[in-house]
């Protein structure tokens, strides 16, 4: 239970500079300002999973249910196939916690161009 306190005390203070270094990762399918192969990050702490108008998501990404909060977006960056079963996000997911906070942080703090 402890390890869970202390992900969710890490979650309010990443690290957004080191989650802009590990941002590219991510670039090869998604852009903060604009949809590519997945939808744009630019805003997506609050919003809903798979409402992002005029993108194609899977079915099993709009039936989710998901918002997508820091803790929603650490748990489906750590395991996107198991958080969103049927998501056609092929990309393993990022296993470090560390990383994914600070990954989170800077989505949380990205400004849209």
């Amino acid at each position: 239970m402890l390890e869970g306190a202390l992900l969710l005390a890490a979650l309010a203070t990443g690290d957004p500079q080191a989650g802009e270094a590990i941002y590219p990762r991510c670039a090869a399918c998604h852009a903060l300002a604009y949809d590519r192969v997945g939808p744009r990050h630019c805003g997506v702490i609050g919003r809903r999973a798979g409402s992002v108008a005029g993108f194609e998501y899977s079915p099993a990404m709009k039936r989710s249910k998901l918002t997508w909060t820091r803790e929603n977006l650490e748990r489906f960056l750590a395991d996107p196939v198991g958080t969103v079963p049927g998501t056609t996000m092929t990309y393993a997911g990022v296993p470090d916690a560390k990383e994914r906070v600070d990954l989170v942080a800077f989505l949380a703090n990205a400004k849209c161009k």
